[in-house]
């Protein structure tokens, strides 16, 4: 039985896993002719505190993310991938992936690496990837 997905999101954050995570989503894209969903979450939970020293911190983690999205487009153009799309969200990575962004792009397939950057919050509350598996209403697809 062969599955064919049509939208796929694919979650960075920068880390290696993420990497390898986007390495297979161009190879998924490619073999179901789907598009393609870049999404990078700011987790704006950390900017609570942080703000109320540093107000420009929101507005670095924003201009990072469309670095990093924009770098991640361009290197899927490369490997002749075209039917791209990015998406920066803000919030909890494990809450708005599995529900919010999934939804807005009708994922069948949302890929993600089997660690992020976050590994204090991954010790106390469990991974970001593991969240995803559990909340979605779509395939999931881990890469270690």
């Amino acid at each position: 039985m062969k599955l064919n997905y049509k939208n796929i999101v694919v979650a960075v954050d920068g880390s290696e896993a993420a990497e390898k995570a986007f390495k297979k989503s161009l190879d998924m894209v490619k073999d179901n002719n789907a598009r393609l969903i870049i999404t990078h979450v700011v987790d704006s939970r950390t900017f609570a505190t942080a703000e109320a020293y540093d107000r420009t911190l929101s507005e670095r983690a924003e201009h990072h993310a469309k670095e990093l999205l924009d770098s991640y487009s361009e290197d899927a153009k490369a490997n002749g991938v075209h039917n791209i799309l990015t998406s920066i969200k803000y919030g909890s990575p494990r809450v708005v992936i599995s529900k919010d962004i999934a939804k807005e792009f009708d994922a069948d397939l949302i890929i993600c690496g089997a660690t992020g950057l976050n590994a204090v919050e991954r010790f106390l509350i469990g991974s970001v990837s593991e969240n995803i598996a559990r909340h979605a209403s779509c395939d999931v697809l881990v890469v270690r």
